[in-house]
C-alpha cells in the first residue's frame, strides 16, 4: 500500500461512518410519531408528548447539521495537511519525542474543544434552555470548560507521556507496559473516582437521616448489601433530568441519587431503582465490565504495536518524520471499524445486565414501583418512546422503555 492509498482509505472510514450514524439517525427520527404501544400509553399526557417529540426532532436536525460540520472540518485539516503543521509546530518548542507529542496532542485536543464549545453552547443554552431542562449558568459552563481543560492535561497527559515514554525505552513492547498502566488506572477510578473527580464538579452530600434514608438501609440489610453511605449529588446544578449509578467496589462502593431523582420519585420507586443498582453489583456486573474494558483495551493496544512502527502511517499524512504520535492519529482512524464493532458487542452486553439488574430488583422489591419510576424518568427526560431497531441494536446501551416493562411483566 502506498501512503495516497491508505490516505484515501482513511478519507472513506470517516466518510462511511459518518454516512452509517446519519443514516440511523434519519431512520430514528422516521420513527418519532409511530403509535404509542398500550403499555406507554400514560407515560406522556398529549401535550408532553408533542413538547417531546419536539424536543427529540430538535436534536436530530441539530446533530446532523453539527455533524456534518465537524465532518467538513476533519476533511479540510486532512485534506491540507494540517497534521503535518502541527508536527512541525511542535517541533519547533523541542527535539525530544515525549514532549514533541504532548505539544503536537495538546494542540489538536484544545484546538478541538475550542471549535466544539460554540455546538456544545448552542445546545445547552438554546435546545436545552427552549424545553426546560437546562439549569447550568453561563459561570458554571465556562468554569466546567476550564477546570475539563486542566483534568485533560494533568491526567491525559500524564498518561499519555507515560505511554510514549515507554515506547521510546522498549519499542513495540511498549503495550504491555502501557496496558499495566491503563488498567490500574482504569481500576483506581472504578474505585474512587466518587471520591477524586466527582467534587471537582458537584456537591456530594450523605443522605439526610429520615424515611427514604432507613428504607434504604432495610432493604441494603436484607440482601446483604454493605453500603457504606448513600451521597446525594447536586445535578440540578446544571439539569432536570434525573439519575442515579452504583460506583466503587469493595469497601469503596456507594450509591450516588441525583437531587433530581428524589425530587421527582417518591420513597417507593427511589428504592426499586435503588434495587436495580444493587443488582448490578450482586451479578458482578461492575467487575465484568472492568475486565472487558481491561481486555479490550489490551487488544487494541496489541494491535497498536504492530503497526505504531510503520512510516507508512506518517507517510500518509504528509509527516517527513515518524513518530508514535502521528502513528497514533492514523492508527485511531483505521481502528475505528473494530472500535464500531466491539462498542456494539458491549451494548449487547450491557443491555442483557440491564434486564438481569432488572430481574433482581422485581425479585428483591416491587417490579411495579420499578416501572413506574422508569415511565417517570423517561418522561420527565422527554425519552422516545417508539426508537428505530436498528439504532436501538447498535447505539442503546440499555433496553427500550418498552422492552425493560414487558420483561419486568413477564
Amino acid at each position: 500500500m502506498t501512503p495516497t492509498s491508505l490516505f484515501y482509505l482513511l478519507i472513506a472510514i470517516i466518510v462511511i461512518v459518518f454516512l452509517i450514524d446519519s443514516l440511523l439517525d434519519i431512520l430514528n427520527a422516521r420513527h418519532y410519531n409511530d403509535k404509542i404501544p398500550e403499555e406507554l400509553s400514560d407515560v406522556y399526557p398529549q401535550k408532553e408528548y408533542e413538547d417531546s417529540i419536539a424536543y427529540k426532532r430538535a436534536n436530530y436536525k441539530f446533530k446532523l447539521v453539527s455533524s456534518a460540520i465537524s465532518l467538513v472540518m476533519m476533511l479540510l485539516f486532512f485534506f491540507l495537511d494540517g497534521f503535518a503543521w502541527v508536527d512541525r509546530l511542535a517541533r519547533s518548542f523541542s527535539d525530544n519525542p515525549v514532549v514533541v507529542g504532548l505539544i503536537f496532542f495538546g494542540i489538536i485536543m484544545i484546538g478541538s474543544d475550542i471549535l466544539s464549545t460554540p455546538t456544545v453552547y448552542y445546545k445547552i443554552f438554546v435546545i436545552e434552555e427552549k424545553f426546560g431542562f437546562n439549569k447550568t449558568t453561563r459561570k458554571t459552563f465556562i468554569i466546567d470548560k476550564f477546570k475539563g481543560i486542566i483534568m485533560m492535561i494533568i491526567v491525559g497527559g500524564s498518561l499519555l507521556a507515560l505511554i510514549m515514554w515507554f515506547y521510546e525505552l522498549t519499542g513495540k513492547s511498549f503495550w504491555i507496559y502501557a496496558w499495566t498502566l491503563v488498567s490500574i488506572f482504569t481500576v483506581a477510578m472504578n474505585m474512587f473516582y466518587a471520591k477524586l473527580i466527582v467534587p471537582i464538579f458537584n456537591k456530594q452530600t450523605p443522605l439526610e437521616p429520615g424515611d427514604l434514608r432507613n428504607t434504604i438501609e432495610a432493604y441494603s440489610k436484607k440482601v446483604g448489601f454493605q453500603l457504606k453511605d448513600i451521597f446525594v449529588i447536586d445535578g440540578s446544578k446544571r439539569s432536570t433530568k434525573a439519575n442515579a449509578y452504583f460506583s466503587g467496589f469493595g469497601s469503596e462502593k456507594r450509591i450516588t441519587l441525583y437531587d433530581t431523582l428524589i425530587k421527582d420519585l417518591d420513597k417507593e420507586e427511589i428504592v426499586a431503582v435503588l434495587a436495580h443498582e444493587v443488582g448490578h453489583y450482586k451479578k458482578r456486573h461492575v467487575i465484568i465490565n472492568l475486565l472487558l474494558s481491561v481486555a479490550l483495551t489490551g487488544i487494541t493496544l496489541w494491535f497498536l504495536s504492530l503497526f505504531i512502527a510503520n512510516p507508512l502511517l506518517s507517510e500518509a499524512l504528509k509527516v517527513d518524520t515518524p513518530s508514535f504520535h502521528i502513528g497514533l492519529i492514523t492508527f485511531g482512524v483505521l481502528y475505528s471499524p473494530i472500535s464500531e464493532i466491539t462498542g456494539l458487542i458491549m451494548n449487547v452486553v450491557s443491555r442483557a445486565f440491564e434486564y438481569q439488574a432488572d430481574d433482581y430488583a422485581k425479585e428483591t422489591y416491587n417490579s411495579e414501583a420499578l416501572i413506574n419510576s422508569l415511565k417517570k424518568l423517561s418522561k420527565n427526560n422527554f425519552s422516545n418512546l417508539t426508537p428505530h431497531p436498528a439504532m436501538v441494536f447498535i447505539h442503546y446501551s440499555h433496553p427500550t422503555l418498552l422492552q425493560r416493562i414487558r420483561n419486568l411483566r413477564k
